[in-house]
């Protein structure tokens, strides 16, 4: 692996739920070991993306990715353009709405508006979850290139639960299924007592950067709810590709 994979690998573990890491910690997480992360480390703390706490002297993401994600937001407002999205699909579902983007191998929830009610699915922003495994990862999977899939499998497909598909061949078939459906239903695929429903959302070169989903509790998850769940995902995810350039074909009966 080269060295700039290593070092945006490292970025990557920064999430919500865990924004500061030791350098034990995080070489163990990565898989490298103390002295390849503390000079990956340092060369990060150089162009400001990383940076340690003065009092823990744990480390952190820098101010150098705030400027570049407010540089992202001004050129592609995706928060802008998907934040009314979400909103309307929890008042319209009941249920937490979330955004996704892919990137490299894992998608990361980057935009989240949680429905009011006390048993509700929980996100973490930033938090990698798995292509394979989650209803949005498996859409953006369906409309992207072979290739992909092609790593997923090479990779292995580790079963979450007893719903999870590891099968290479079944595996592929459900992709083409999605792919021809426009959405999929992820029924406890990911977590157990987790149900969600998920669509692509495309940017101007039809290339699939993310997903629109809603997930509910499994308890919640009837036939209406699903029905419900799938036509405001679907539209909301039509809505945010146009916004980005996409040109949508509508399909034909």
């Amino acid at each position: 692996m080269q060295t700039v994979d290593k070092a945006v690998e490292l970025l990557g573990y920064f999430s919500e739920r865990q924004p500061e890491f030791g350098l034990s910690e995080l070489a163990r997480v990565a898989g490298f070991d103390k002295a390849s992360t503390r000079r990956l480390l340092l060369a990060l703390i150089k162009h400001d993306y990383i940076e340690q706490n003065p009092r823990t002297r744990a480390y952190r993401l820098g101010a150098g990715v705030l400027r570049l994600a407010r540089i992202r937001e001004t050129t592609t407002p995706l928060e802008a353009i998907t934040t009314p999205l979400l909103e309307e699909l929890v008042e319209t579902t009941g249920e937490t709405a979330h955004f996704s983007l892919r990137s490299g191998g894992s998608i990361s929830t980057v935009g989240l508006v949680e429905t009011t009610k006390s048993n509700r699915i929980h996100f973490v922003l930033g938090e990698e979850g798995s292509l394979h495994a989650t209803a949005s990862g498996i859409v953006c999977l369906a409309y992207s290139d072979s290739s992909a899939t092609n790593e997923i499998l090479q990779n292995g497909l580790q079963a979450y639960t007893v719903n999870t598909i590891t099968d290479a061949r079944r595996f592929r078939e459900m992709l083409k299924v999605v792919a021809r459906q426009g959405y999929h239903i992820n029924q406890e695929m990911f977590e157990q007592g987790v149900c969600s429903i998920a669509a692509p959302v495309f940017n101007e070169t039809l290339e699939p950067i993310g997903a629109i989903a809603v997930a509910a509790p499994s308890s919640r998850f009837d036939e209406q709810a699903q029905k419900t769940i799938r036509l405001g995902v679907q539209a909301a995810a039509e809505k945010a590709s146009r916004a980005l350039g996409a040109r949508i074909v509508e399909k034909t009966a």
